[in-house]
């Protein structure tokens, strides 16, 4: 970002960084303070939220409560997750008992008909117990059981004691013939999946395994089951390649597969690789997330393909068949035709995710159509007018103002050193405003000229060299967000530019996915960028910066920009927030996307500009400039390590 003349010496840069960036102690020495100026609320994040999801289980009025509630997690997670994600015995178990499945009730071995199974929770009959069983929550969310024949389950991994269950002769015979049952289907899978990798070849299967491990490297943490078995790339547990794990480590599952014979991979591992390669075949890296928190089984696969048929059928076009059968090359047929579909589908509908954060759970949706989000374009647009140059009653009329005379966003407008950074930030206040947020905020880079610089010299390496301060992110809080720390003006400050450093961090992830497959670009750590918006339910369970920050209720809407001919995907985005109170509706979300199209549609014509000559930089959205425009106590010291040079 600047010449080398400019550049300082090692020792002045070092001494530059060695001082604290948080808002509230700018330009102090860093760690000096007695002590974190915010503990964390005893019974944050997931261990505490489990913790009362048991007391309010194991304290149910009886054995069905207790079981809604496990099921839910207290109304944090959709039922169906906590069914998929049970190993067969327990599986077998909840049928048995309560005739609870997330299967169909007449399974059809042609899964083109039939609607989702219900999940009625009904009581076994009412019989002398002849066994007396155990149902327990395991620390990683799942659902334990201990059925006949079984020994008691392993108190080490509980998060509290056991609910006794008593077992019925009619519901253990239940068991046992659902066992069978579940045995003879899961034979036939597995005979199936190691002849269709078979036939793959030994350069085959090392294709797919360097495809799935690509796919556990590029994208966000996700936790697979096979049985009891799990499969992450997800902190201390890892078992696949991740943060943790580099490629080719002796603990990554799949790099061990690539030395081992197809006969000696165990039963588990063949249906990881053929369940990720049928995800990844229908969407890319991204869909292996929306299996997250289930068992990685070929029937929960299917189902979740014929899921996402229906509802690509539900959009106008050339219709996709249903798999003809479970068996893997009419599965992997389907997944093909799905992912050729999508592609279709993107450009003509909505399509977004829901995250269940409670158990980092994905399912991709269409939005219904934007009726309620019209509203709310039309206020925000006409907030916008009335502080930026343009004319227009909704955000794209807006847009084709800006795009009609672009030149302002160079020039410096009211406070702001440009006019791209007056459009940022007015924008993510307004929309802060009229969706009612706690926190708003949207990203980017600070030099586009640098960045054009760097695309036509092919200079990828620089790109993927440079830190998170050649990003920026504007981060608005509203006044009824410290409520939610203390009543503290001052904690809000703090907790917005870790916001801001966080998403800094964010573009500086996603832009080397962008580049060509230099070695410069393979060695750098990045997600594959983001495409598509989604909405998040209780986000503040896992991620630190998530629980500390109380990220609850959650919306992202990524957007491309192209610079200098080249599309990036996940650029620039809004995320707005909530750190209590209602979830955010689809609605919401489609008015926030309207909002991030509009800013990145001026960025692609700052682009532009900068393309043409235009020394356009973005020096606002500093630590210094979060400090002074939230606690109106300005102006502050100039952020040591943001501040341009």
């Amino acid at each position: 970002m600047s010449g080398p003349a400019e550049r300082e010496s090692r020792r002045a840069a070092n001494a530059r960084k060695r001082v604290s960036r948080r808002p509230s102690r700018l330009g102090t020495p860093a760690g000096t303070a007695p002590g974190p100026d915010r503990a964390r609320e005893p019974g944050a994040g997931f261990p505490g939220l489990l913790e009362r999801v048991w007391e309010r289980a194991r304290t149910a009025a009886d054995l069905r409560a207790c079981v809604d509630i496990l099921l839910s997690l207290d109304r944090h997670v959709p039922p169906e997750v906590q069914l998929r994600a049970l190993s067969t015995s327990d599986e077998a178990a909840f049928q048995a008992l309560w005739q609870l499945t997330w299967r169909p009730k007449d399974p059809d071995p042609h899964p083109g008909g039939g609607a989702d199974p219900a999940l009625d929770l009904i009581e076994a009959a009412d019989e002398e117990p002849v066994f007396i069983g155990e149902l327990a929550l395991a620390t990683t969310g799942r659902i334990l059981l201990r059925g006949p024949a079984q020994g008691p389950l392993d108190r080490r991994n509980l998060v509290g004691g056991v609910v006794r269950v008593p077992w019925s002769l009619q519901a253990a015979r239940a068991y046992h013939a659902e066992l069978n049952r579940a045995a003879a289907r899961g034979a036939a899978t597995l005979a199936d999946c190691r002849a269709w990798l078979e036939r793959q070849g030994d350069k085959g299967r090392d294709a797919l395994l360097d495809q799935a491990k690509e796919a556990a490297l590029r994208t966000a943490p996700f936790v697979l089951y096979q049985e009891d078995r799990q499969y992450t790339n997800f902190r201390e547990q890892n078992s696949l390649t991740g943060k943790t794990l580099w490629p080719g480590h002796p603990d990554c599952v799949l790099s061990s597969l690539q030395q081992l014979p197809l006969e000696l991979w165990s039963d588990h591992d063949v249906q990881l690789v053929a369940g990720l390669t049928l995800l990844i075949r229908s969407a890319g890296f991204g869909r292996v997330e929306e299996a997250n928190g289930t068992q990685l089984s070929i029937d929960h696969v299917a189902a979740m393909l014929e899921r996402i048929r229906r509802s690509y059928n539900s959009v106008p076009g050339e219709p996709v068949a249903p798999a003809a059968s479970h068996g893997m090359e009419d599965l992997n047929t389907l997944a093909d035709a799905l992912g050729a579909r999508r592609r279709q589908v993107i450009r003509q509908a909505p399509l977004y995710r829901e995250i269940h954060g409670t158990l980092m759970h994905k399912v991709e949706r269409i939005a219904a159509p934007a009726q309620g989000a019209r509203r709310l374009d039309e206020e925000i647009s006409r907030r916008l007018a009335e502080c930026l140059p343009l004319d227009g009653a909704t955000l794209d009329a807006l847009g084709d103002s800006a795009a009609a005379a672009p030149q302002w966003l160079a020039r410096p407008h009211a406070s702001h050193g440009t006019g791209l950074e007056a459009l940022v930030h007015e924008s993510v206040a307004a929309v802060a405003d009229v969706c009612d947020v706690d926190f708003a905020m949207s990203r980017g880079m600070r030099s586009l000229p640098a960045l054009i610089g760097a695309l036509q010299a092919e200079n990828w390496a620089e790109i993927c060299g440079w830190d998170i301060t050649h990003y920026f992110c504007c981060v608005v809080p509203r006044p009824r967000a410290r409520a939610h720390f203390g009543g503290s003006i001052e904690a809000v400050a703090d907790a917005a530019w870790a916001m801001s450093s966080r998403m800094q961090y964010n573009s500086w992830h996603f832009v080397p996915g962008n580049l060509p497959r230099h070695p410069a670009v393979v060695a750098r750590d990045h997600f594959v960028p983001p495409t598509i918006p989604d909405i998040a339910f209780f986000s503040d369970q896992h991620h630190h910066g998530h629980v500390n920050n109380k990220v609850r209720f959650s919306i992202r809407s990524p957007q491309p920009v192209e610079v200098a001919g080249r599309t990036f995907n996940g650029f620039v985005d809004l995320r707005l927030l909530r750190c209590a109170g209602t979830a955010f509706d689809a609605q919401d979300l489609l008015a926030a996307h309207r909002v991030s199209r509009f800013i990145a549609r001026a960025t692609t014509l700052a682009a532009e500009l900068a393309l043409a000559g235009a020394p356009l930089q973005v020096t606002a959205f500093d630590a210094a400039w979060h400090w002074r425009t939230i606690t109106a106590t300005g102006p502050a010291r100039p952020d040591p390590v943001e501040t341009p040079r």
